[in-house]
């Protein structure tokens, strides 16, 4: 049982399980219908996206400088009461079940899905 981080809209891996979109917003264009079925995700949880303005700041966080910035103010949002308590269940399920849970940047490194990451094995989840 493991929990993977994944771009949303790739192909599925074998043993993935429940796909989580970690986003601010669904892909546009579109129908809801077919968000699993085009590999989205399952379940929307735009709990664990930045919020709308840091979400701006992220994407113009092209130095080092800003997307230390970036990553700083969005570890302030996820240690907020309601989403650390998500954190934590998420890490906690990962040890019964597979899931996986995602964003839709080309480049992890540069996308809150790898601070994600770090948030949840410093929680203890089990990570693929």
């Amino acid at each position: 049982m493991t929990l993977h981080i994944v771009r949303l809209g790739t192909p599925r891996a074998p043993g993935e399980g429940l796909r989580l979109g970690t986003v601010r917003r669904p892909p546009r264009g579109v129908p809801k219908a077919e968000f699993a079925s085009r590999d989205f995700y399952d379940v929307w949880l735009p709990d664990l996206a930045p919020s709308a303005e840091l979400m701006a700041l992220g994407k113009e966080a092209l130095d080092d400088k800003a997307w230390a910035t970036f990553s700083r103010k969005y570890q302030a949002e996820m240690n907020q009461p309601e989403a650390a308590r998500l954190l934590d269940l998420l890490a906690a399920l990962s040890h019964q079940t597979s899931m996986s849970m995602g964003c839709y940047c080309d480049n992890e490194q540069r996308c809150h899905r790898s601070l994600l990451r770090a948030l949840l094995a410093q929680r203890g989840a089990a990570i693929a």
